[in-house]
């Protein structure tokens, strides 16, 4: 094979150049990503052994340590089996990792028993095993056919991909592109896109294998339908005759090159003894590449060695203690050319080989795909595989599994059973397409009621991962209606989850927020939180804001440390209603904390942007934005898509109004698109903070009417005290006053927070001789409220109120302590306001711009945790890098600071 290597090889100047780089960075030190794209026969595979050679050359880099694994189509269902392959030569260093890594990796692996692990957990145990190992001498490992990978390997390859930065790790991988199209799990990663060959080295490649001179146009012609692809060049021409390839090649309604090229290799495969196609469909079933376990099964088919030669002698295989097709395509027309007996006597005699004690999943496996019919031991030993796989936290394998029992399961009611199962599995895995499938074969069988409603809460379930908006709504609402008598904890978690929807839908399912009501009302009550906060939605839907806030304020009084986060949002929810940033705060680092512990990605991705909303109202804008940055990783690594509202309100309070605009402008566009009218109402409360911060009181006076048709949970009232100043600033006194009336309703909160905002308001609205006492109450309140923003925007109206009275020393005091915190805070529309009322005083003022700041937001987490004197170890679990990242990030702050130790850090970023 090494020749068709160095065929390929021909014109990739440029790509061997830029691997060649990556190798050389490496080694120098730092961590290198890379995603080689293109169609089949394009080079990738050429590529990844022209690296493994490199650096296992003298003279490259010192002692490379290289690993391998490559996707097989026909192992995607098995959970970490590739990561596994790919992570096993690096095992003797797993001792090195945190106990919780360690434990993680072991369970995903199958070496030890515990709890499933969570996909972050595992992918921070993965990157810790190659920082360690790459801490003796540096790494590289390679992944071929990455389109093929099992769906764990794949996400958990993607977030190490993502995290990597100072390891002197190399991760490589390949994948098959269709029709131009990229798989998306290892989107965001810097990829290399492998095109056909130049028309030059394309002749030249060709020349080298065409049987004797042939006609240039013909040349011509070969090197325009295959693209230049170099596999195609090289393998398309086999044993065609110069008539052939003159009149008959690529003719009309030639399918794919994929496709041609399979087709090419079948036709060379049919052309071999009945044994040798036999040993090639055994060792194209077999995913591993086990020789020996492959030689046993064929013995047990009555075949020998012999058979070997005809298909080495075809450079087809290679044939030894690992097994190695001569490329994929081979594989699969080996594999789709085959009937359906013969496949099945592949899978019997592998599943007799395997080992049912060290490798029981695959055996079942290979029993199920050799069963000619309903078959029960068989499903049940599936059904045993599934168990295995969640225990390692294989949802999308224990899915798989289960869907081909319930396939193979005899019995109706048990086929039902197997079938609701496999449904729930792909919910917890993230994969709605296959539920309705699963859930309509369920139902063809007898199932009982309390099966029912759990067959139609998947459904509700499956519906709202796809549609998170108005489609959700009634499938949930009526789940809980099947729930009410036979779980009412249930039938309330659901029916809070169904409110949820249907607030974020409103007003496209116009009616959500009632049905959701009346269906509430119906169920049984409960004292747990998700009972009360169910109680308080009704509340407040039936009687009014302030009608909820008691019920509000009870069922956050009740949330424990134990509890589960499925109520996050309502509790976050809950405390910006009634307008208690502390316990928002305490709400979300409560779940923030928990979803770090256990690694549970889905609810860190949403409980970050809650607390950066939260840090946001109090000020602190740099930490808000270094959460969301760690938000927007885990979504990259999870493929999943949070709500912006929290990005968008940073974005107001900074001031900068083009990408601010820009940042409003997508969510209202994602807002239509996906039904979600909160969006629209969250983005018409930020445009009015935009546009009151840069003194555009027309606009934030539309935007905040725009946002304040529907009484929303929590936006409502924040949009009213938006309203509040906008209409005043432009000439509406009718406006402001109707808006200071509701949010006379929200004072009755009693919070801090809904004080403050009264006070303005009425400061605003009111008489003339009792606006300094509210401004002086409002900021008091807000300043024991810890809200940093709105503290600094009540001095900023306070001191323009005095500087309108000709007060000008008082309002020089006023109006230089709201320029000083909102420069510190990085809120430039405030800040640039508070500095032209400072001018109009008299008082000469220096415009100080608000810089970027000097650490990245990264770098900022980084330097704040380790002045709290957290280990790099214990930075690395919290930021999901490893320690030797965030050393290196140290060393970059330490510079960047100018200081030498972490002692210092504090004093420099509290400032002065």
């Amino acid at each position: 094979m090494a020749r068709h290597g160095e065929h390929q090889l021909v014109g990739r100047a440029r790509e061997v150049e830029v691997l060649e780089r990556l190798l050389r960075e490496v080694g120098g030190g730092r961590s290198r990503v890379v995603v080689l794209r293109g169609e089949a026969g394009v080079g990738k595979s050429v590529l990844l052994d022209h690296l493994a050679g490199l650096a296992g050359e003298a003279g490259q880099v010192a002692s490379w340590q290289v690993v391998r694994a490559a996707g097989v189509e026909d192992e995607a269902e098995f959970a970490y089996s590739a990561l596994q392959r790919l992570c096993a030569p690096l095992l003797s260093h797993l001792d090195r990792l945190p106990e919780v890594q360690r434990d993680a990796l072991g369970v995903a692996f199958g070496l030890s028993a515990g709890n499933p692990p969570e996909m972050l957990l595992v992918g921070m145990a993965v990157l810790g095993l190659f920082a360690e190992a790459a801490a003796r001498s540096p790494l590289l490992c390679l992944v071929d056919d990455a389109q093929w990978l099992d769906l764990m390997s794949q996400r958990i390859l993607a977030f190490v991909g993502r995290r990597l930065d100072a390891e002197s790790v190399a991760l490589v991988f390949a994948e098959r592109i269709t029709d131009g199209r990229k798989d998306e799990g290892f989107s965001g990663l810097p990829d290399l896109l492998l095109r056909g060959l130049a028309d030059a080295d394309a002749r030249a490649l060709l020349d080298g294998v065409l049987p004797g001179p042939v006609d240039a146009r013909v040349r011509d012609r070969i090197v325009a339908e295959t693209g230049g692809n170099p596999l195609a060049l090289l393998e398309l021409p086999r044993g065609l005759s110069r008539a052939e390839l003159a009149f008959g090649f690529g003719g009309p309604g030639a399918g794919p090159l994929a496709t041609r090229l399979e087709d090419g290799f079948r036709r060379r495969v049919d052309a071999l003894p009945d044994d040798t196609r036999a040993l090639l469909l055994v060792a194209a079933v077999e995913p591993v590449g086990d020789g020996p376990l492959l030689w046993r099964a064929l013995r047990l088919l009555g075949i020998g060695p012999e058979a070997a030669a005809p298909a080495e002698a075809a450079d087809l295989i290679t044939l030894g203690a690992s097994v190695r097709f001569r490329h994929p395509l081979v594989r699969s027309a080996v594999w789709r050319g085959a009937d359906a007996a013969a496949l099945r006597a592949a899978h019997a005699a592998l599943a007799e080989v395997t080992d049912a004690e060290r490798d029981p999943d695959r055996r079942a496996w290979h029993r199920a795909h050799a069963a000619v019919g309903p078959d029960e031991q068989v499903a049940a030993v599936l059904e045993g595989s599934a168990d295995r796989a969640l225990a390692r936290g294989g949802r999308a394998a224990a899915a798989s599994f289960l869907e081909r029992a319930a396939a193979l399961t005899p019995d109706p009611g048990e086929r039902a059973r197997r079938a609701l199962a496999a449904a729930a599995a792909n919910v917890a895995a993230g994969l709605p397409a296959r539920v309705p499938d699963l859930l309509a074969a369920a139902e063809l069988g007898p199932l009982d009621r309390l099966q029912q409603a759990h067959a139609g809460r998947l459904r509700a379930k499956a519906s709202s991962m796809t549609d998170s908006g108005k489609g959700a709504v009634q499938p949930l609402l009526d789940a809980a209606h099947r729930f009410r008598d036979l779980d009412p904890a249930v039938a309330r978690e659901t029916c809070l989850a169904a409110f949820d929807a249907a607030i974020w839908a409103w007003p496209h399912d116009e009616g959500g927020i009632r049905r959701a009501a009346e269906v509430a009302r119906g169920l049984a009550p409960g004292d747990e939180p998700a009972g009360v906060f169910l109680r308080a939605l009704v509340a407040r839907t039936t009687d009014g804001q302030a009608a909820a806030f008691p019920l509000l304020a009870q069922a956050l009084r009740s949330l424990t440390d134990e509890e589960e986060p499925s109520v996050l949002w309502a509790a976050t929810n809950a405390a910006a209603e009634l307008g208690d940033l502390q316990a928002w705060l305490d709400v979300s680092e409560r779940t923030v904390r928990f979803a770090r512990t256990t690694g549970t990605l889905s609810v860190l991705s949403t409980a970050l942007p809650y607390l950066a909303g939260a840090l946001g109202h109090a000020g602190r804008l740099d930490e808000a934005e270094g959460l969301l940055a760690e938000a927007a990783a885990i979504e990259q690594a999870t493929g999943a898509v949070t709500r912006t509202a929290s990005a968008a309100m940073i974005a107001a309070y900074r001031g900068r109004e083009r990408p601010a605009l820009e940042l409003l402008e997508a969510m209202e566009r994602d807002g239509r698109q996906r039904g979600l009218g909160r969006l629209l109402r969250v983005a018409a409360c930020e445009r009015a903070v935009l546009h009151n911060g840069l003194g555009n009181y027309p606009l934030a006076m539309e935007a905040a009417l725009r946002g304040g048709v529907h009484q929303d949970l929590v936006v409502h009232f924040w949009t009213c005290s938006e309203l509040v100043e906008a209409a005043t600033r432009a000439g509406e006194p009718a406006v402001a006053a109707g808006a200071c009336e509701r949010l006379a309703d929200w004072s009755r909160a009693g919070t801090p927070w809904a004080l403050g905002a009264h006070a303005v308001a009425e400061a605003l609205t009111g008489a003339p001789e009792l606006a300094e006492d509210r401004y002086r109450e409002a900021v008091d309140h807000y300043g024991r409220g810890g809200l940093g923003v709105f503290e600094t925007r009540a001095r900023l109206l306070y001191g323009e109120w005095l500087r309108r009275r000709n007060r000008r020393a008082q309002a020089r005091t006023e109006l230089r302590a709201a320029y000083e915190a909102a420069t510190r805070m990085g809120m430039e529309g405030f800040a640039e306001r508070a500095r032209r009322e400072l001018l109009a005083t008299g008082e000469t003022v220096r415009k100080r711009t608000v810089c970027a700041p000097v650490l990245t937001p990264q770098e900022a987490q980084i330097a704040r945790l380790a002045a709290a004197g957290h280990p790099n170890a214990e930075i690395g679990a919290h930021l999901f890098l490893s320690p030797r990242t965030v050393e290196w990030h140290l060393r970059k702050v330490f510079a960047k600071l100018g200081i030498s130790s972490r002692r210092e850090i504090d004093g420099v970023l509290s400032g002065p």
